[in-house]
């Protein structure tokens, strides 16, 4: 009982391998310098990007949380629905998290931080139908990120800290683990790219708060090697050359290009953290993703791109489906400042595709309550513009 005692906190807290960095997730201590000194000066577009989270009612040192004891995504038939009182929360302490960091002023941290121990004093699983597992996956890794930034505040006490911790492995992770490995015990190749996704994005995130190893090293593995069509050369399984350039069909493509630019929405979270503890998921491949980006970016702003048909054991489509075509997801700004900006990489139609966001937006993205009350609008935390454009 003792050794079981000792390996269950070792998974939880971590493993005593090599440290991980922090804050270490979508920002580092870097970029929250360079955000402030951007707003400071007032610069466009960065101050664009401000202006629109400090309006954002999410945003607001007088929010008010909504903690449940169960969060329930999808009808089992005899629970309402509740998981939007959970991603408007988590929205809401990753918005108060960045006016902190950027203005100094403490009155948003304490009100993140309410909303951090209402959750993990409160939330003790997350039921429904399957779609729970995309609320885990989704909500874990922004919620995970949240928390990150407010790690460093003096006004979280270390046992409010850690009984986060505590809910973030036993009601996040243990979906994401769950799922990750038995996939519901269906077909390897029956769930949609964006459902592994989310799962290994909140795997890796509560790896890197929790300073486990061995949850990241679960991520970063499954990333390149997994058995579900989240792994890379699944999730972007043709490539092409067109005009020189690497364009990458994604498996969604053929379904709708909500979905298609949902996968966009969760594989740069995913390379963006791995990226900031050492591991470079953007380069992985020869730029896999960059391919991905630019055909997904291509065809919704409105070019013709190359497609293959697609099949699995559930689907075959034959064409690439024009359903949400130009859908506007605040998710663009990180993958064109990170290949054109910082690796000075073409990445035209991916930059496209962020001034076609950012245009629909007010100048410049925004987060979790600029793209309407569904659930749609709170799968990106947003406010990229702010946070990753370089230059």
């Amino acid at each position: 009982m003792l050794c079981r005692a000792i390996i269950t906190l070792s998974f939880l807290f971590g493993n005593g391998a090599s440290a991980l960095v922090h804050p270490g997730m979508l920002h580092t201590d870097a970029d929250f310098t360079r955000m402030k000194a951007q707003v400071d000066a007032g610069a466009a577009p960065w101050i664009t990007s401000w202006n629109i989270l400090t309006a954002n009612s999410h945003s607001s040192n007088t929010y008010t949380p909504s903690p449940q004891a169960i969060v329930y995504r999808g009808y089992d038939g005899t629970h309402a629905e509740n998981y939007s009182k959970l991603y408007n929360d988590v929205a809401a302490a990753y918005a108060l998290g960045l006016r902190w960091k950027i203005s100094g002023d403490s009155s948003f941290a304490d009100a993140a931080v309410k909303i951090l121990n209402a959750w993990s004093s409160t939330l003790t699983s997350i039921q429904g139908t399957a779609d729970a597992q995309l609320a885990a996956g989704i909500y874990g890794y922004q919620f995970a990120n949240a928390a990150e930034i407010i790690r460093s505040y003096s006004g979280w006490a270390a046992a409010d800290q850690t009984r986060f911790k505590t809910m973030l492995h036993d009601v996040f992770f243990s979906i994401n683990h769950d799922f990750l490995v038995r996939h519901n015990n269906a077909a390897t190749d029956h769930y949609w790219a964006n459902w592994d996704l989310c799962n290994m994005a909140s795997m890796l995130a509560i790896g890197i708060f929790n300073d486990n190893t061995t949850m990241y090293q679960e991520a970063i593995t499954y990333f390149k090697s997994g058995v579900g069509n989240g792994m890379i050369d699944r999730t972007i399984w043709k490539l092409y050359t067109v005009d020189g350039e690497a364009l990458g069909q994604c498996q969604e493509s053929g379904r709708d290009q909500g979905h298609a630019t949902l996968d966009f929405a969760l594989l740069g979270p995913l390379a963006q953290m791995a990226y900031n503890q050492g591991d470079d998921l953007f380069a992985y491949g020869s730029n896999k993703i960059l391919a991905g980006s630019e055909y997904t970016a291509k065809y919704n702003v409105g070019y013709d791109v190359p497609y293959t048909s697609y099949t699995n054991s559930d689907v075959n489509q034959s064409v690439i489906s024009n359903s949400s075509r130009g859908s506007i997801r605040p998710a663009w700004e990180l993958f064109y400042a990170h290949y054109h900006d910082l690796k000075g990489l073409n990445a035209q139609y991916t930059g496209e595709m962020r001034d076609l966001v950012n245009s629909e937006s007010g100048g410049a993205e925004g987060g979790g309550g600029n793209y309407g009350s569904n659930s749609g609008g709170f799968d990106q935390l947003g406010y990229g513009t702010l946070t990753f454009r370089l230059a």
